[in-house]
């Protein structure tokens, strides 16, 4: 009994042992997402269209068939994208008093347009996540480095 207690959030190797907690870097994984590019190597593309994951980087090989980001994507973007374009359409309103029309046209297709931005930049940073974090089964292929 001379194991340390193993957290929810500590990886095991296929092996079973404890895989090393820091020898994938979250910041440069999501940001590798963000741009589109494997968590992995950062030189090929992660995505096949516009958000469809590819199943394996075509430059390093990176099994990316793993992530599953379901909803997740979505509901930030919108989270993020209405607490833009409320407090904008709030402040065009008192500042300007357009009519209804402009406000919803205008403000509809900004928010359209930076849901559409946004989307494929913050699925790819919730790959790179889950490729930096090991969930779902990313890492389970890789040989024990101890």
């Amino acid at each position: 009994m001379d194991a340390a207690p193993r957290s929810l959030s500590t990886p095991l190797s296929p092996t079973g042992s404890l895989a090393a907690a820091d020898d994938r870097d979250l910041g440069p994984a999501m940001l590798r997402g963000t741009r589109g590019q494997c968590p992995a190597c950062g030189s090929g593309s992660l995505f096949s269209s516009y958000l469809k994951v590819r199943p394996a980087c075509p430059s390093c090989g990176e099994d990316l068939t793993a992530q599953r980001t379901d909803d997740g994507p979505a509901y930030i973007t919108i989270l993020v994208v209405s607490h833009i374009i409320g407090p904008l359409l709030l402040a065009a309103y008192l500042a300007w008093r357009p009519s209804p029309m402009t406000l919803v046209l205008a403000f509809c297709a900004a928010a359209i347009i930076m849901s559409l931005l946004l989307l494929p930049r913050i699925k790819g940073a919730m790959v790179g996540l889950q490729w930096a974090k090991r969930m779902h089964g990313f890492g389970l292929g890789e040989a024990d480095a101890s």
